[in-house]
């Protein structure tokens, strides 16, 4: 997992879902439970890929889309 990832899930406010993630992971446990349901994640890799997931949605809206303008000109 990236390092920034498990950072931004570790900043979020105490009892977020992404700080319940990070929290789980960096302790090594893949059961997690969360607003009252409970589940149980086959390994740290996929609790890593659900932070990553979860990250990556939070986050969509700060990125911009790339643009590269072109422009040409005639020397005369």
């Amino acid at each position: 997992m990236n390092p920034a990832t498990l950072a931004w899930a570790r900043a979020q406010p105490a009892g977020s879902r992404a700080a319940v993630l990070a929290s789980a992971f960096t302790g090594g446990v893949t059961r997690v439970t969360f607003e009252g349901r409970t589940v149980e994640y086959r390994s740290l890799d996929e609790l890593g890929r659900a932070i990553t997931a979860l990250y990556g949605a939070e986050n969509a809206a700060a990125r911009r889309p790339g643009v590269t303008l072109a422009q040409f000109s005639r020397s005369e």
